[in-house]
């Protein structure tokens, strides 16, 4: 008998993106994805949330340890402090599309039971959670997308991305076969683990008022 590969060795969701439908189709169907295999650990798939109509969409590394288990994007530490950068930097956080480069959880523990920490996707891994995010963005159609972390920058700009050299601008690119203008930042969870966190805090405001004015 020929043994069958499973869905995710494929490392591609392609085939689990409804053709048609909106976000509440997306959302549905992401539920599903078995496109990588990070699923199998995960809690859920964590999908974008926002409105489709949307000026501005933020796209973050992938969920963390509390929006694994909430189901929702930017529901962590990290999340709290990047509307509190948001609203100072002129954004209403409502009116922003939020999600991730990858939509399952990937960590790591020390011990069973013990706290999960989180650990980076790999281009694979990003890879295959593409079709995601490429229809997110053809849904959405936002004016302006906010880069947040390498990881993001790398999923969206390639693997030659650093967001030291470009954070802070503005940048016009085709992403997934559309002309995106993008501004790049840190992910605000390194704000949280930095030596010096307010500098690090006034460096993340400071980019997010470069999207601020490219929006206005």
């Amino acid at each position: 008998m020929v043994a069958t590969k499973a869905p995710e060795d494929a490392y591609t969701a392609e085939p689990f993106v409804p053709d048609r439908g909106g976000l509440p189709a997306l959302r549905r169907a992401a539920a599903e994805c078995r496109g990588c295999p990070l699923h199998r650990d995960a809690t859920q798939t964590v999908f974008g949330a926002g409105s489709k109509d949307a000026r501005v969409m933020l796209v973050g590394e992938q969920p963390g340890d509390q929006e694994d288990r909430q189901g929702k994007p930017f529901v962590g530490p990290a999340g709290r402090l990047l509307d509190r950068a948001l609203e100072e930097a002129g954004i209403d956080p409502s009116e922003a599309y939020v999600t991730n480069a990858v939509k399952h959880f990937k960590f790591t523990r020390a011990e069973p039971r013990k706290r999960r920490i989180h650990k980076a996707p790999n281009l694979r891994e990003m890879t295959a959670c593409g079709p995601w995010l490429a229809a997110e963005l053809a849904v959405v159609e936002p004016e302006l997308i906010v880069v947040l972390g390498a990881t993001a920058g790398k999923a969206l700009l390639g693997s030659s991305f650093r967001v030291t050299q470009v954070r802070g601008t503005v940048l016009e690119e085709e992403i997934h076969g559309r002309p995106e203008r993008l501004v790049p930042t840190v992910h605000p969870s390194s704000v949280l683990r930095a030596d010096d966190r307010e500098a690090a805090y006034r460096g993340l405001l400071s980019d997010l008022k470069v999207a601020a004015q490219a929006l206005s």
